[in-house]
């Protein structure tokens, strides 16, 4: 909160963000304010680091130094737009350093050839990086989303069902986005910006990554469900229709609500609610490790964001 207060005069003379095909809001808003929210996690991981709280740091320094990556190249896009082509190669190149530092006994689907198993974890954490850019189109949707996710992986590492390194990484992530949320909360007086969504993604993806291999596959896909169906079926219907994909839009669930007749408020409260759901079958899941009862939780929380995504995308009923 404090960096949000001193950089807020900077980032309104230099990061506005002016409405677009693909944006909520109608005037000018400054965007930027994943500085704030990188900056502070980082420093409170380096000083858990210096006071010994911090186990496996060149792990971590590894992963954090990717994030800084995406948020440099997040911090230029916001000022001027990069091409797709180079920001995807910048992209994979973070997501790239995250998958070589990787524990190397760290298995999420044994059965498979280890060097196809690292292939599609890293093409599944690049989608991730580009699904929570996508999402972020929402006051307090990176909030709704992300807070539950990363307070459940940091509850998730206290229990020892996480690897420990994740532990103040997500607790970090989870404080600096509720000091954001006062800033964003509707209507916003400062969005993330890409500096923040890149990065983020990076981040939980890798404590999601480090969930499933922790022999925990069901709780690693129950907690980042609505995001992965809302981004991947809207990519899959605008693949269908022949769009060009990499262009702005307004074809999300979370975007058809609003234009359905739902407030923000109601849309993000939904999403909230949902998530808090999806990490109670997460942590079922933890409690009930068979591969049955994963499939049964999973089950469960596809249908409950079958509901919400249902729901978006029809007229709101006004009585």
């Amino acid at each position: 909160m404090a960096l949000i207060v001193l950089l807020r005069p900077l980032l309104a003379r230099y990061a506005l963000a002016r409405p677009n095909a693909r944006s909520s809001h109608r005037i000018p808003t400054p965007q930027g304010g994943g500085i704030a929210v990188i900056a502070a996690a980082i420093a409170t991981v380096a000083l858990a680091a210096m006071t010994g709280a911090q186990g496996g740091i060149g792990t971590v320094a590894v992963v954090l130094g990717a994030a800084v990556l995406l948020a440099i190249v997040g911090t230029v896009d916001d000022l001027r737009p990069i091409p797709v082509l180079p920001r995807l190669l910048l992209q994979a190149a973070a997501v790239g350093a995250v998958i070589a530092v990787l524990p190397a006994d760290l298995r999420v689907l044994p059965p498979c050839p280890l060097w196809l198993e690292r292939a599609v974890l890293a093409l599944g954490l690049l989608w991730f990086v580009n699904l929570t850019n996508f999402m972020d189109g929402l006051d307090w949707m990176t909030v709704a989303e992300l807070v539950p996710v990363t307070a459940a992986l940091a509850a998730f590492a206290v229990t020892g069902a996480a690897p420990a390194e994740s532990l103040p990484v997500m607790l970090a992530l989870a404080g600096a986005l509720l000091g954001f949320a006062p800033f964003n909360r509707p209507v916003a007086r400062l969005f993330l910006g890409d500096v923040g969504s890149l990065p983020l993604g990076l981040l939980a993806g890798w404590g999601l990554i480090l969930l499933a291999g922790s022999g925990h596959l069901a709780a690693a896909l129950l907690l980042p469900l609505y995001y992965l169906a809302d981004a991947t079926l809207t990519l899959g219907l605008r693949l269908r229709r022949g769009e060009k994909v990499w262009e702005a839009h307004r074809s999300h669930f979370y975007q058809r609500a609003t234009d359905n007749g739902f407030a923000v408020i109601e849309v993000v409260g939904q999403v909230f609610v949902l998530n808090l759901v999806l990490a109670a079958l997460a942590t079922l899941s933890l409690v009930w490790p068979s591969a049955p009862a994963g499939i049964v939780l999973v089950a469960a929380g596809a249908a409950a964001v079958t509901l919400v995504l249902v729901r978006f995308a029809r007229p709101r009923r006004t009585i």
